[in-house]
């Protein structure tokens, strides 16, 4: 299941029903699970520990040394669960000592061409990445979220649950989960009602975040009143408890 061109470092893992294409090179201390295929002409440097199931298109670069000044050499990490696609072009670099030293992508994610993940991002599950979208170092990603065409995020911001950050948009402040937001910089555009009702919420509680959404992020006056009354429909719907949540634990302030 590798080919003949393919470079595989002794001391990499790779697990017999694994694929490695042409001229692809498998680097020290990489791990790749049951079931992966890796394509041709494919890096992947370690230490990097890779799961099941997932698949990496050709030129795709993982793994790689941080793009960080400060990183020396440092043994640094980068952890992948299962069923990522990673297509092709797409860039994904290890941590730095100063970020806790490991990038960590979770699982069923789609990243699509010319995407990039920065040093010491963290990232959830069923994310999709559109072609080009950049996270620079130290951002988190939550579960659901979706980044469109060329959406970029500012280091060490957090782009919550669910939320959508539109095409060619830049979030320099975190983006709270399931809000939509659009435009450089990315601005505020309501709750993503589309995407939720994908995932299958109820009409209530994407009613109930679209009240909390109001009387937090549009409009302007005292937050804590707000969240006071906001109580009982956070109470009732944990959706709303985790939204009001996000926005009182940001340390960078939110997109508004």
């Amino acid at each position: 299941m590798i080919h003949a061109t393919a470079i595989v470092d002794e001391t990499a893992t790779v697990a017999a029903d694994c694929e490695v294409g042409p001229y692809s090179i498998i680097g020290a201390e990489v791990e790749l699970g049951a079931g992966t295929v890796i394509g041709p002409h494919v890096v992947i440097k370690g230490p990097t520990k890779i799961g099941k199931n997932n698949r990496i298109f050709q030129f795709a670069s993982v793994g790689e040394d941080p793009q960080d000044l400060k990183y020396a050499g440092e043994r640094t990490e980068l952890h992948m669960g299962d069923n990522n696609i990673v297509r092709e072009y797409a860039t994904i670099n290890r941590g730095t000592i100063g970020g806790g030293a490991v990038t960590k992508i979770g699982s069923n994610n789609l990243f699509m061409a010319y995407i990039h993940v920065a040093h010491d991002c963290q990232i959830g599950d069923h994310t999709v990445f559109a072609n080009g979208a950049s996270l620079a170092g130290h951002v988190n990603v939550g579960n659901h979220a979706i980044l469109a065409g060329f959406a970029c995020v500012h280091q060490f911001c957090t782009v919550g649950e669910h939320a959508f950050v539109g095409l060619n948009s830049v979030a320099n402040r975190d983006v709270p989960p399931f809000m939509m937001v659009v435009g450089n910089y990315a601005e505020a555009r309501g709750i993503n009602k589309n995407g939720l009702r994908r995932r299958d919420f109820s009409e209530e509680t994407i009613g109930a975040l679209h009240r909390a959404y109001l009387a937090l992020v549009r409009q302007r006056g005292d937050r804590s009143q707000a969240m006071l009354q906001l109580q009982p429909l956070a109470d009732e719907f944990p959706d709303v408890k985790r939204f009001i949540s996000f926005i009182e634990q940001s340390e960078r302030g939110i997109v508004r």
